[in-house]
């Protein structure tokens, strides 16, 4: 039966294991995640197929029998396209395609083309399509393989056709030369919202607000937990990269202080480097943050593994030393899973009541102080945000300012946000002795006395 333009499409998941991978994700949980990216680009899996080698294969990245196997099963099972778990190299995937005369698309273009669904905002748009350019250029060439074979290469003769060599070149170098254009323009366009988007955190930082940035992996729940905690409308889907653009809301602490929380990109295993040098600017909300809120989806059966990716990509963003709370997310699940009542609140919860859960007893043993939350039935969420709040006030700092007194913001700031110790009038402004959060710094450091040498300041 002829499938309709309606049908969605199929494919086959390829997955391989190889000495030199050094992923501590296991080939099912991998293709497991490869499954779910699939079905948010709206792709339909209809098989799989996985391979353990000593080493990739240069050619065809797996080895000619199981290309062999593969290319039946997609006879088969009608497969429109197979996905691999890995990045291909430009000539293996063009090796696969002619073996297999059908599409093949690995991790790196899958996710950008995720990402490219669920971009919104103008800024969005313009850092996926530079990841989109960067990952095409170099497999530009496999366009023009129908060039090739009408030039005979069916008959043996190689080299091409007269008529045929030259203007497929030549539009290949004019296709290069518009993308290289193209890629300029959009790392200038991307580069002047940088420098808005810096201006603005700079503004913020000014406010004397705390900047904090829900970080996790991708559908982990930070977008629902944002808006159970500001009462907001942050678009929300159980979709991987749901939210690709950053979003910040004000937030009130226990102290009655006000902070801002930021939802950021999630992050995954084997993000393509493309999209990491693309997102730059928006990776700049996490690493300009006071403190990193990291949810974690505890009802996944990887939710350790999900936990420490996501502890790497901070490390490898330069922000491993940040203060970082827990939030141990989709409690309610648990509670449904283990026949709970449900009317408990999540840190009152029996541990049998959460103990049979995958992984969760882990992530106690990697964050004891992790808190246990339901961000869709808006629970353990007081308990949260006074660790938030204990975690921020624990840093204080001293200061020793003297504040000229047409700067009634600043001292306004220091006795809002922080602990005045001791405070006198002098003939030039106010004298104050106090203990402030460390995000402060920046806004009183032009009145203080004397600071700490090895006092690092915020921007």
């Amino acid at each position: 039966m002829e499938r309709t333009h309606r049908d969605p499409e199929t494919a086959i998941l390829v997955g391989v294991v190889d000495a030199t991978d050094k992923s501590l994700w296991s080939l099912e949980a991998s293709l497991d995640e490869l499954d779910a990216l699939a079905e948010s680009a709206g792709v339909t899996v209809v098989g799989r197929a996985s391979q353990r080698l000593s080493a990739p294969v240069s050619a065809t990245y797996i080895g000619p029998g199981k290309v062999e196997e593969i290319g039946n099963a997609i006879a088969d099972l009608g497969a429109d396209m197979v996905l691999f778990d890995h990045e291909l190299s430009p000539r293996q995937q063009r090796n696969l395609e002619r073996d297999w005369d059908t599409q093949v698309i690995d991790r790196t273009a899958l996710i950008l083309d995720v990402f490219a669904k669920h971009a919104r905002t103008r800024e969005g748009m313009l850092q996926v399509e530079l990841a989109q350019y960067e990952y095409r250029l170099p497999r530009l060439t496999r366009m023009w393989t129908h060039l090739a074979r009408q030039a005979g290469g069916r008959a043996g003769g190689a080299s091409g056709g007269v008529g045929v060599r030259g203007p497929g070149e030549t539009q290949l170098e004019v296709d290069r030369r518009e993308i290289g254009r193209r890629i300029s323009f959009l790392k200038q366009q991307i580069a002047q919202l940088q420098t808005q988007r810096r201006q603005a955190r700079r503004q913020r930082r000014r406010s004397g607000l705390a900047q904090i940035s829900l970080v996790g992996y991708t559908n982990a729940g930070k977008s629902t937990l944002l808006n159970a905690l500001s009462g907001s409308e942050v678009y929300v889907a159980d979709q991987l990269f749901a939210t690709l653009d950053p979003t910040t809301r004000r937030v009130e602490l226990p102290s009655s202080r006000t902070a801002l929380f930021s939802d950021t990109v999630g992050f995954m295993q084997r993000l393509p480097t493309e999209l990491m040098a693309a997102f730059r600017a928006t990776l700049e909300e996490v690493t300009d943050a006071d403190l990193l809120l990291h949810v974690v989806d505890v009802t996944h059966p990887d939710a350790v593994l999900q936990a420490e990716t996501v502890e790497q990509v901070l490390a490898d963003l330069g922000m491993g030393d940040v203060p970082l709370v827990v939030a141990a997310n989709k409690v309610d699940a648990i509670a449904a899973t283990a026949g709970a009542t449900g009317d408990q609140a999540p840190g009152e919860r029996e541990p049998e009541a959460v103990g049979d859960t995958p992984g969760l007893d882990h992530l106690r043993d990697l964050y004891p102080d992790l808190v246990p939350i339901s961000a869709l039935e808006g629970k353990g969420l007081d308990q949260l945000l006074q660790a938030i709040d204990h975690e921020l006030q624990s840093r204080l700092v001293d200061v020793d300012a003297l504040v000229p007194y047409d700067a009634g913001d600043v001292l306004n700031l220091l006795h809002t946000h922080g602990i005045v110790d001791a405070e006198t009038f002098e003939e030039s402004g106010t004298r104050v002795k106090a203990r402030i959060p460390r995000y402060l710094v920046g806004s009183v450091e032009q009145y203080e006395l004397s600071a700490p040498d090895d006092r690092s300041r915020p921007e």
